[in-house]
Order: structure tokens, then C-alpha cells, then sequence
């Protein structure tokens, strides 16, 4: 297993490369499945998620191919053979479950393992498959799977409202209606980047949808989809992770560029939030300068589904609180028991409250290097964000976690200044004892 070391107190400079958007990525490659025929996709960064992902189309009966280097993905989606997406693969990512909804929109019938994920949260599919049941769906639970069919090859369609919003389950209804014999209406749909770039991407392969980035979606569906090429989009919550890291670990009056980027994609929440804690921030077309001050400003935030701040960037805030004297809240609205990475912080010296879906921090200590473990995603880069600014070493623990969202992070940190590496380790192996004298 692997594990990331930082030593802290290096000042993070120069420029970070913002690599494509694997939220929408992953929407994209299911998407490609509806259309008969090669989909090429660009700007695919390279990550375990990504990796995975292509596995369960491979077994559906796609052809892929993907170049790492190049970032470079081709799915040829002429065959559909086997329309399942198993459990040994499933499970490792709940966005895997797109697949319920592109083979019913491909093949008319689908068997999906009900996914696994993040350690975090309840993020219950019910919402996917009451909505996909409302489009003509007949569904039944066998054995941890779901198998669903549409009578008589395609959906009907229908009229079904996201209580609450719901990104997933948006985008799968979006995968189910695009191929549907009449129309869909999807209600308080979510907004977000992601689904507007791939529901762009539907409409590019002859899909008629309208409605992209309001609460109401409607579709029509139509008898045929085309393959296309497209370039996805750069990825957001990288793009304010990197933000962050150059807030509290670059040096007071020294730009640091992030390339590659859409800031439109974030947001004004997060990019007013940020701007209140003193930082500057000069937007480009596609590239960001962040200038830290002397002294940061605790600010408190709220997080909500899009234009909202993104809940995939309270836990990296924490961490920008930690580092600002006073006080500060995060309070999380979408997923109320997000805060697996808080006792961990404690650990290197956080001072942290948690109260029900509210965390206050009391910022200004300085954290002290140590071995963390992460439990998700967004948890494990808020400790490596922590390991910058930390006095001594930071061990951060099943960094697996992190390469399923975040690529080459240390490769990108370390050219910007950051003394990280990464080290295997042998998570079960018992601590030396010391020789008596």
C-alpha cells in the first residue's frame, strides 16, 4: 500500500496543472455506450476511477482504449453484448452505476450491482431507480443486483422530481431519457458543471434536451444517438484544492498559476468565500492566479448543490480555517456526517468541534506532523493540504483513496515546491520494539 510523506513548512510557487474533469468523465464514458460506433474523449485524466470504469464497459462489450499520456479515451460502442455491470468492479465506485442507466437506454435491459464508494454518508440510489422506474423501468432487486427492463426495448418516459437534488441520479435519467419512445421531464435537477457538459455532449450525439443548468430538464427522446469527439472539461474541485493549497501555503505576495482551468466551473459561493479570506484572484479564459496575503481571514461557509459551495470542498476549507487565527464553521447541508477527516486533523493539533452537520474550528495552532489515515477522497487530500503547513513530517495513509480523484498530485506539488513522496508501506506491519540499554 502506499502513503504520501510531506515535509512541511516549504512555500508552494510557481504553477499547477489542473487536470480534466473526472466527475464528468465518467458521465461521458457512460454515455458513449448509447451510441453505436467509436466516441473519442479527450482531456481524461488518468485515475484509478477512470481505470475502473473502463473495465465495466470493456465487460458490457465495449472496445477501449486509453492512453494515459495523452489523456486520450476511445470507446467503440458497436457491440453491446453483455449488458451487466458486476459486483467485483461496481463496488469499488458508486459512479459506476451510470451503467443502470446506459444499458437500459442501449440495450432496453440491464443487471447493475448496487454500489459501493466512499466510506461516508448514506447516498442511497432510490432516487435512480424510483426516477428510472417512472420513465417505464420494471425493476426488482436480486441478490445485491439490480435488474431492470424496459418493455419492449426502450423507456416510455415520464415526468419525475430529484427530492433532494441529486447529480447521479440526474445524469442517470438523463442516460435512461435520451433514447426513451416519448418525453422526459426531469424536476429540481442538478445544476452542476458536470451535468451540464455532459448533457452538451448528449446534445452534440442528437440527443434533444433542454433546460442544461436550470432546475427543470425536459427531454425528447429519439430513435438514435451518433458517436462524436469531445474534449472534457477541466476538473472544479481540483481547481479549488489548488486554490486552497496556495492560500495557506504560498508566500504572501507571490502569484501562483493554475492552468488548465474553468473558474466559471466553481462557482461564485466558493469564489466569494475565497475572496473574503484576503486573497486575490485574477481570472483568465483558463488560467487562475492566486496571491496570498500576510494574514488570511476566517470566513464560515455553508455548503449546497450547485451554485452553492461545493460539498467536495468543506473538508479542504477545514483546513484553511486550521490555519487562520478565530473562528470559523463549516456547516455541510448535502451529506451531514462528512467529517471523518476532523479527528484526524485533531490528531496533528486541530482544535474542532463537531456538532451534528456543523464543524467550528479554532484556527491560529500550528499542526504538528504525524501519521493520518484518510477514509475518502476529499478527506485524504485535506490531509495532505494539512501536511504543507504542518511543522515536521506527515505520513498521509491509503492514499488509494486520493488516485481515484486526484492525479499525480504529488508530481504536480512537488514541482511547485512542496517537498512530498510517495513510499510503499506495509499497513499490517507491527511496530518495532527498541532494545533495552
Amino acid at each position: 500500500m502506499d502513503k504520501l510523506v510531506i515535509q512541511g513548512g516549504r512555500p508552494l510557487e510557481g504553477t499547477l496543472p489542473v487536470s480534466g474533469s473526472k466527475n464528468t468523465a465518467l458521465p461521458l464514458m457512460a454515455g458513449a455506450l448509447l451510441a453505436p460506433g467509436i466516441t473519442t474523449i479527450e482531456n481524461v485524466p488518468n485515475l484509478r476511477d477512470i481505470l475502473t470504469f473502463a473495465n465495466i464497459l470493456r465487460i458490457a462489450g465495449a472496445h477501449v482504449d486509453y492512453d494515459p499520456a495523452a489523456h486520450h479515451l476511445t470507446i467503440d460502442a458497436s457491440r453491446i453484448s453483455h449488458p451487466e455491470a458486476p459486483y467485483e468492479l461496481v463496488k469499488k465506485m458508486r459512479a459506476s452505476f451510470y451503467m443502470l442507466g446506459a444499458l437500459l437506454g442501449r440495450a432496453g435491459r440491464a443487471r447493475v450491482s448496487l454500489p459501493g464508494g466512499c466510506a461516508w454518508g448514506p447516498r442511497p440510489v432510490d432516487l435512480h431507480l424510483e426516477g428510472l422506474k417512472t420513465f417505464g423501468a420494471e425493476i426488482d432487486l436480486e441478490e445485491g443486483y439490480v435488474v431492470a427492463r424496459a418493455p419492449g426495448g426502450r423507456l416510455a418516459g415520464g415526468r419525475f422530481r430529484l427530492e433532494p437534488s441529486s447529480v447521479g441520479a440526474t445524469v442517470n435519467l438523463l442516460l435512461g431519457a435520451v433514447r426513451a419512445r416519448g418525453t422526459s421531464r426531469i424536476e429540481n435537477a442538478a445544476m452542476e458543471p458536470d451535468v451540464v457538459v455532459f448533457g452538451q455532449a448528449l446534445q452534440r450525439m442528437g440527443a434533444r434536451i433542454e433546460g442544461l443548468g436550470t432546475p427543470t430538464i425536459e427531454v425528447e427522446g429519439v430513435d438514435q444517438l451518433y458517436p462524436i469527439p469531445f474534449r472534457n472539461c477541466p476538473d472544479r474541485i481540483e481547481l479549488g484544492t489548488f486554490m486552497i493549497a496556495a492560500a495557506i501555503a504560498g508566500r504572501p505576495g507571490s502569484p501562483v498559476r493554475l492552468t488548465h482551468a474553468d473558474p466559471e466551473h466553481l462557482g461564485e459561493a466558493f469564489l466569494d468565500a475565497f475572496r473574503q479570506t484576503g486573497c486575490c484572484v485574477d481570472v483568465g479564459d483558463d488560467v487562475l492566479t492566486v496571491t496570498a496575503p500576510e494574514t488570511l481571514r476566517p470566513v464560515s461557509v455553508e455548503t449546497a448543490p450547485y451554485p452553492g459551495f461545493p460539498t467536495d470542498l468543506q473538508a479542504q476549507w477545514t483546513v484553511l480555517l486550521a490555519r487562520v487565527p478565530g473562528e470559523g464553521f463549516v456547516t455541510d447541508t448535502i451529506y451531514t456526517d462528512r467529517f471523518k477527516h476532523i479527528p484526524e486533523l485533531q490528531r496533528m493539533g486541530l482544535r474542532a468541534t463537531i456538532s451534528g452537520n456543523r464543524v467550528s474550528i479554532r484556527g491560529g495552532q500550528r499542526l504538528q506532523g504525524t501519521k493520518v489515515m484518510s477514509s475518502d477522497l476529499r478527506a485524504s487530500v485535506s490531509l495532505v493540504l494539512a501536511g504543507l503547513i504542518a511543522e515536521g513530517e506527515t505520513h498521509v495513509l491509503r492514499v488509494y483513496h486520493l488516485d481515484r480523484g486526484y492525479e499525480n498530485l504529488e508530481g504536480k506539488l512537488a514541482a511547485a515546491g512542496i517537498a512530498i513522496r510517495r513510499e510503499a508501506y506495509d499497513e499490517f506491519a507491527a511496530p518495532s520494539v527498541p532494545e533495552d540499554e
